[in-house]
């Protein structure tokens, strides 16, 4: 099956922004449908995040991808890593071509990103609750050096249940880390459940406040808001930035819309063709 071709950049930001988190969805589909594997789900509610940091917040330079100036993002919830190769792709990382190995033995292109085999991977994850600790030690440095850059790091929500994260949010309340955004990707499924079944979260923003960061709430697929509160400037805030954006697991396709079994599901040719037909 031929690659899809990117979306043409805009003049409009947003417009941009529109059409890369589409194209992700279709891109990132296409590779789960091709390797049979995957958590598509996640990808398409993580879509707008990741779009929006992508190509409105982030400061980044593909051609130098270890430039100590640049801003760091860690993709925490690592199983989603179709939506996280197709936007280093789409960015400029690597060839777009190199996502047609999603998955197949020896690609470069795990189940899990690995730092070691790609440009643009900060940190290894995948096992859950690791991404956030990375991202505080990463923080602390740069609060140390009076370096200019900031850190994103993008978790899901079942993640939080992980202890490692409190331990952690504790720490960057604490050391008063304003260079430092946490997004939360608040879809409220994981695997096999829904995440208030498995183990209440809410009030998730109480929680948060109570560690001692700075708290926003906003519709994780509506790009304005996501890029008004990801790219104000954190100077003079005094503290660590969470953003709860509130998302749908499966967003953009009808069949996979707010649906547990796609957490790992993967699509017949059927449904392969009927998402390609939605996602325009």
């Amino acid at each position: 099956m031929s690659s899809l071709a990117s979306a043409p950049l805009r003049n409009d930001p947003l417009e941009t922004i529109r059409a890369k988190a589409l194209w992700i969805r279709r891109r990132s589909f296409q590779m789960v449908y091709e390797a049979q594997l995957g958590h598509p789900g996640g990808d398409f509610s993580a879509a707008d995040i990741l779009a929006t940091l992508y190509w409105g917040v982030l400061r980044f330079d593909p051609s130098q991808p270890n430039d100590p100036g640049r801003d760091r993002f860690v993709m925490s919830k690592g199983h989603c890593t179709g939506a996280f190769y197709s936007a280093l792709a789409g960015a400029g990382y690597f060839p777009e071509e190199l996502l047609s190995t999603y998955m197949q033995p020896l690609s470069k292109l795990n189940g899990h990103p690995n730092r070691n085999y790609l440009p643009g991977v900060e940190t290894n994850t995948g096992p859950l609750g690791h991404g956030l600790p990375v991202s505080i030690g990463i923080a602390i440095a740069g609060q140390m050096d009076s370096a200019p850059f900031r850190t994103f790091v993008l978790t899901g929500d079942g993640e939080l249940q992980e202890g490692s994260n409190w331990e952690a949010a504790l720490n960057a309340g604490h050391r008063k880390l304003e260079n430092l955004t946490l997004i939360i990707d608040r879809n409220r499924l994981q695997q096999g459940a829904g995440t208030e079944e498995t183990a209440s979260l809410d009030p998730l923003d109480d929680k948060w406040r109570a560690f001692g960061w700075h708290v926003e709430m906003v519709d994780g697929h509506d790009h304005q808001a996501l890029y008004d509160v990801l790219s104000a400037s954190p100077a003079g805030r005094g503290k660590p930035l969470c953003v709860i954006a509130n998302t749908i697991k499966g967003k953009g396709v009808s069949f996979m819309h707010d649906n547990v079994s796609w957490h790992h599901g993967v699509p017949n040719k059927d449904q392969f063709e009927q998402a390609m037909r939605e996602l325009v």
